[in-house]
């Protein structure tokens, strides 16, 4: 393996497993020849599909062997205890042990979570760590957290979520002091709840993020943000109801299309339109959710995404890994925080 960059697959998470991690990790390593990829899982499960496979690229793949898999439905406390020996466990630990740069799984988000707290730690400064992933807007794409880690936040954790996702849409969309907004149900200073109302203070005198203020429901959209900031249970049902309406937009247009022989002639000419819209609405573009805060980069990929799809998630883990986004963040807060001291 000679990769400039490694990353490590949980190669048995998800809906298809196999199926789908295998044929996208090699595809990843024919779009990017500084890559390197080890799978991990069942190899008797792994081997029949990268049999498949032909090229030279091949060379930067290793297979590591895990017999456990963690279900889908597992509590992430026994995910803890019972399951060591899992492809997500040691995937996770390749990464720990410096092999890898990076992890990637489309397993149990709860177990994920717990597990990369454990074997990777926190940075220094952040409590909690927040899942983010992009959303459509009308000028591209903003990006949202948290997205369901933590579904009670303090004021103190939103600020935090608003250090993490600025400095991160600074790396990677390479977007110098990108907007950042604080979720809420209006835009006056006196809506909302406390923490969110002492979340707004907290960002707003915090010299190092360009805080807009507070977004409504409708604003997500607008692009008027390039960070959104909410508690996990907010952004977890805006997320859902963004891929949800997504789809049904463009069931709700292919039907229309479809009523007879008129509309059909003009689908046909409105072809590469509609196939545009499609493909900026489609949520799996946008697949792989980063959880911010670890040591180390560690991506989620969605439970159901094809082999296009996973693609995406790698090759948004090694952007993060180029750019070694968790240092970046650990940079600010040391400085934030050195900061406060010499003041006091």
């Amino acid at each position: 393996m000679t990769g400039s960059y490694c990353i490590s697959v949980d190669a048995m998470g998800g809906d298809f497993g196999p199926r789908v991690t295998v044929p996208a990790s090699c595809d990843a390593l024919k779009r990017h020849p500084e890559l390197s990829i080890i799978l991990v899982g069942r190899t008797n499960d792994i081997y029949p599909y990268l049999e498949r496979q032909r090229g030279n690229h091949l060379q930067r793949l290793d297979v590591m062997h895990a017999d456990d898999i963690v279900s889908m439905e597992e509590k992430p406390s026994l995910a803890l205890r019972n399951r060591r020996d899992s492809s997500m466990w040691k995937s996770l630990d390749l990464v720990a042990q410096s092999r890898a740069q990076a992890c990637i799984s489309a397993g149990n988000t709860g177990a994920l979570m717990a597990m990369s707290r454990l074997i990777l730690g926190m940075l220094p400064g952040i409590e909690r760590p927040a899942i983010t992933a992009a959303i459509p807007t009308l000028k591209g794409h903003s990006f949202m957290l948290d997205l369901g880690a933590n579904i009670d936040c303090s004021a103190e954790h939103l600020l935090q979520f608003a250090i993490m996702g600025s400095v991160m849409v600074e790396a990677i969309e390479n977007r110098p002091r990108p907007k950042v907004g604080l979720l809420n149900i209006g835009a006056e200073e006196n809506k909302g709840t406390d923490q969110v109302r002492e979340a707004s203070k907290l960002i707003q005198d915090h010299g190092g993020i360009n805080f807009i203020g507070y977004l409504e429901g409708g604003d997500l959209f607008g692009g008027r943000s390039d960070v959104v900031v909410c508690d996990g249970f907010a952004g977890n049902v805006a997320l859902k109801s963004c891929e949800g309406l997504s789809k049904l937009l463009v069931r709700k247009v292919q039907s229309s299309f479809r009523r007879n022989l008129y509309r059909r002639v003009i689908a046909m000419l409105a072809y590469p339109i509609l196939r545009d819209l499609k493909a900026q609405l489609d949520p799996g573009r946008r697949n792989g959710a980063t959880l911010l805060g670890l040591q180390s980069v560690v991506i989620k990929s969605h439970g159901s995404a094809n082999r296009a799809y996973f693609g995406c998630a790698i090759d948004q883990a090694l952007d993060e890994a180029r750019l070694n986004v968790p240092e970046r963040i650990a940079d600010l807060v040391r400085r934030e925080t050195s900061k406060t001291i010499t003041e006091h």
